[in-house]
């Protein structure tokens, strides 16, 4: 059996520059594998980049609350692996 924690990174955003956040975690979101997950940890909520992140990987973008303040905040982004169908 896999550890889940393999599949993901987590980022507490509090330790970055404030300037610098979004583009690192943009960045994150951007290179974010199928199967994995990014963790989040902030002292807001982070729901403006719920928008960038399915905008990146659409269907396959799951966004689960694991803590919702109010001084810290946790987010699970994870993208799915997506199944198609042979069928025709």
């Amino acid at each position: 059996m896999s550890d889940p924690s393999q599949d993901e990174t987590v980022l507490d955003v509090r330790t970055l520059e404030p300037q610098q956040r979004h583009a690192i975690v943009q960045r994150l979101i951007d290179r974010l594998g199928r199967g994995r997950s990014l963790q989040l940890i902030a002292d807001h909520n982070p729901r403006p980049l719920r928008g960038y992140f399915e905008m990146v990987h659409g269907d396959e973008a799951q966004w689960s609350y694991l803590e919702e303040g109010p001084q810290v905040w946790r987010v699970r982004l994870a993208r799915l692996v997506a199944y198609t169908s042979m069928a025709r």
